[in-house]
């Protein structure tokens, strides 16, 4: 149907031989729809287009950004959380600082001449964190504040982030489900000892890990927060890892997930962001094209024309909306070469036999 259309399905255990020749060592993640998993995968069928400039126009995580970087591609991430950024900005933009001993003590440290507020212990008692720990976070994110250098904030927004996400039940922010932790129950899942392992212990773990990330591969990176289609940098190749929609039409929204991280990178105005009718105090939400069942086949097509001069690397599920087949017409609308690679990926807690898709346009 399509010109040099290609299909192949391979087996994950085919890329164990193959490594990522990676100059720092980027972290385990915990997030929703990560690709670290699928990131050796991704680079094998990508390293051997031309291009030296990529877009990861979905960021997320950045493991894939930081296999394109540590690939020695110019690296522009970006995405429409502000603590993805904040991601990129530590992790991708970033090249060669670090959080020191002295800025870590400097964040874990009450200081006797700032009166810190209490915006967390006031507004998420019982809701996600100890009375206790909610304190921890309001002295600490206000430390973080008083950070000048904008690498350094970033690496210590990181580990704050993974710290919280770490110590939360199915690590989200979905639910006012505290209870999980402090009831006096036996579980069948989760672990009780790395919920109740304290913020200082973890905020340490995790900045270590971030600083091991941190490289330069000679080339100016950069980390973007914005609406993909008001970016205005170009690439020559753009890899698209968008919210996935199932054939329900229920589509993933991120801030839903995450809203408090998000609103721990704008403290001062997070009240006014918080939707009052909400039980777990999230984020307000403003309708999302790429989470709309009707709308995210238009949104394909205004992207894929925005970059027509760029190579298309998509990520993709094999059951999505809109279909494999859909989105593939679209894409055959501004280029002739499409190859469709599958992979055999078993999803955290889905029960389908599905396929990771990789659609390659060029």
């Amino acid at each position: 149907m399509y010109n040099n259309l290609e299909v192949s399905c391979n087996k994950y255990e085919l890329f164990k031989p193959f490594e990522i020749k990676t100059k720092g060592i980027f972290p385990a993640t915990r997030y929703q729809g990560s690709k670290n998993k699928l990131v050796k995968w991704i680079e094998y069928h990508t390293k051997q287009l031309s291009f030296q400039t990529v877009i990861d126009a979905f960021g997320g995580t950045g493991c894939v950004a930081h296999m394109f970087k540590s690939n020695n591609k110019r690296v522009i991430y970006n995405d429409i959380l502000k603590f993805n950024y904040y991601i990129g900005l530590a992790l991708i933009e970033n090249s060669n600082v670090l959080l020191e001993e002295e800025d870590i003590k400097f964040i874990l440290t009450k200081k006797a001449d700032i009166d810190y507020p209490s915006f967390v212990s006031d507004t998420f008692k019982d809701i996600y964190f100890t009375d206790n720990e909610n304190k921890w976070l309001d002295f600490v994110i206000t430390n973080i504040s008083y950070i000048k250098d904008k690498y350094k904030q970033a690496l210590a927004y990181y580990a704050l982030f993974q710290s919280c996400i770490i110590k939360r039940p199915y690590n989200l922010f979905h639910r006012k489900n505290l209870y999980i932790r402090t009831a006096d129950v036996k579980r069948s899942f989760g672990n009780k000892a790395s919920w109740d392992t304290s913020f200082d212990i973890y905020f340490r773990k995790f900045a270590d890990e971030a600083n091991k990330a941190v490289f330069s591969n000679g080339r100016i990176n950069k980390s973007a927060n914005a609406d993909i289609f008001k970016l205005d940098d170009s690439a020559d190749l753009v890899y698209i890892d968008t919210p996935y929609i199932s054939q329900k039409g229920n589509g993933v929204n991120y801030l839903e997930f995450y809203h408090f991280l998000e609103g721990l990178t704008d403290y001062d105005s997070w009240e006014q962001k918080i939707d009052t009718n909400s039980k777990h105090k999230k984020i307000k939400s403003d309708n999302n094209i790429w989470n709309d069942k009707n709308k995210i086949a238009e949104a394909f097509d205004k992207l894929f024309k925005k970059y027509q001069n760029s190579i298309f690397v998509v990520s993709y599920r094999s059951d999505g909306i809109p279909s494999i087949d859909k989105l593939t017409k679209i894409l055959s609308k501004y280029k002739k070469n499409i190859e469709i690679k599958q992979l055999d990926y078993k999803y955290v807690l889905s029960q389908k036999d599905l396929k990771e898709v990789l659609i390659i346009a060029k």
